[in-house]
């Protein structure tokens, strides 16, 4: 499961901490910013491991459908499938598109291999069918508890884009803002010990923050 920790150091806990989205009318528009691309990277994160673990749903069942119905059809020979239907880059799921890439690709993947200590997927087919069903269970437990976090987080992203979209509709960014967040002068208020994602640049100007459904 997915802890959010109160007044932990960790992204996920800055970006769901209560204060982290609260009067956003009252924040200048480079720390808005700062704290968008920094809850849109967490996003990215989530969605990356979502699908990691998606994969390992997908390689699991196939291999207890093919028990069940006989196949003769291995799942080594399905894989190829499987993971093009749980590819691993920019995810587009949910109709939001992420051109982010994971900033903790490796830590993730560990992360779901720990899972299942004794569950080796690399062959599927030597597991017996109770570890097959515990890992699924398992599997499907954690990808519950990555995907209601990851909703938590668009709620803050959505959020962001909402009020930088609506200075910008009423003419209330001003061009000094904006370029001085391009020069990185933003000060965080109190959420800045970590810097911004170095891939947010590809998120900023007002076309892009308009859209409020990334």
């Amino acid at each position: 499961m997915i802890e959010v920790r109160p007044g932990g150091r960790r992204r996920i806990d800055r970006v769901l901490a209560d204060g982290y989205a609260r009067d956003l009318d009252r924040l200048p528009m480079p720390t808005l910013r700062t704290r968008r691309d920094e809850a849109a990277q967490e996003e990215t994160d989530l969605s990356y491991l979502r699908r990691l673990l998606h994969a390992r749903i997908d390689i699991v069942r196939a291999e207890q459908q093919r028990r069940t119905t006989g196949e003769a059809t291995s799942v080594v020979e399905q894989l190829s499938t499987i993971l093009a239907d749980n590819a691993l880059g920019p995810a587009t799921g949910s109709g939001r598109h992420q051109p982010l890439e994971p900033s903790r690709a490796g830590e993730y993947r560990r992360k779901a291999e720990a899972l299942i200590g004794d569950a080796d997927l690399s062959d599927v087919t030597a597991l017996s069918d109770d570890t097959l069903a515990g890992a699924l269970e398992t599997y499907r437990e954690q990808e519950r508890s990555v995907s209601q976090r990851r909703r938590e987080v668009q709620l803050v992203v959505d959020a962001f884009n909402a009020e930088i979209a609506r200075r910008y509709a009423r003419g209330t960014a001003s061009v000094d803002e904006l370029l001085a967040s391009e020069r990185g002068d933003a000060d965080d208020h109190g959420f800045g010990e970590e810097q911004p994602p170095a891939t947010g640049s590809a998120r900023s100007g007002p076309a892009q923050e308009g859209d409020a459904s990334r």
